[in-house]
């Protein structure tokens, strides 16, 4: 009921304009965990329900498309979908564990070689990324091709103003070998996102896997929105920089991706109760 009193304010610091100040309202917290076992269940629930969520978003691209996140023990390893089965029917029993030379070291599954080459090497040489993401999109695949960044032409777009990055490097060639992760691994550090020419997107968190998730279906929707202002034969109008720095902050941040990600999550457990099977 609405009435004059002033509300209760939450005392500690928010990460966020959008968390409420009101007390004892109903809004997703970010878990703590009392063990290794509770943190690795945690993340692996959410790592299904990620490819459940590019399942959904038609993000498959027959076995192409990988996502990880580190072991929470173990961070020198990181589990991933599984090799050959699709985004829609990744499960809590099909998941793969994984080190950085390829090796599965817990379940029945191999591995995708290209996820291996690439992520692996990212997370090596990166030890605050937890999470990545990357899959063969009709839009992010397209605006690859111009091997070009994206503009701020929207508030949307801007929550990925000056925190994505072009590579150039090994641009279209399938990346097989271990020296072509190598080649590209260094592009991801500061950002959380990358379009490497001729092939595609990628994102990374040092957050959790909700918030890399997330920002890749953003992305290709800030890619998908850029072509067909540019199809349109316009110029458009470009959010000013201090503009789209202010909504990067604010819309764009690592913290915001995992809370859009939430109710993604909860509709996906009600609607898709065998993906802890």
């Amino acid at each position: 009921m609405l009435d004059s009193v002033k509300p209760e304010t939450i005392a500690k610091q928010n990460e966020s304009i959008y968390q409420p100040t009101q007390a004892n309202r109903i809004f997703p917290e970010i878990p703590t965990f009392a063990s290794y076992e509770a943190e690795r269940m945690h993340r692996k629930k959410r790592l299904v329900a990620a490819c459940r969520f590019f399942a959904d978003q038609r993000l498959d691209y027959g076995f192409a498309g990988h996502l990880t996140i580190r072991d929470p023990e173990h961070p020198e390893l990181y589990w991933t979908n599984p090799m050959c089965v699709h985004f829609g029917q990744v499960k809590l029993s099909n998941l793969i564990l994984a080190d950085h030379k390829g090796h599965v070291v817990e379940g029945d599954h191999a591995i995708n070689r290209a996820g291996f080459v690439l992520h692996a090497a990212a997370h090596e040489a990166n030890p605050d990324i937890l999470a990545m993401c990357h899959a063969h999109t009709v839009y992010g695949t397209a605006f690859a091709a111009l091997g070009k960044p994206l503009e701020p032409i929207s508030q949307d777009a801007a929550a990925f103003f000056e925190d994505h990055v072009v590579i150039t490097d090994e641009a279209g060639q399938v990346a097989v070998e271990e020296q072509a992760g190598m080649a590209v691994c260094d592009w991801f550090k500061g950002v959380k996102a990358a379009i490497h020419q001729n092939h595609g997107l990628f994102t990374a968190s040092r957050h959790s896997i909700e918030s890399a998730a997330f920002w890749f279906m953003a992305l290709e929707r800030c890619c998908q929105q850029q072509l067909m202002v540019e199809a349109t034969g316009q110029k458009p109008k470009l959010v000013p920089a201090e503009r789209a720095r202010y909504s990067r902050e604010h819309v764009g941040s690592e913290y915001i991706g995992w809370l859009h990600f939430q109710p993604i999550y909860e509709h996906l457990v009600q609607t898709q109760p065998d993906m802890f099977t």
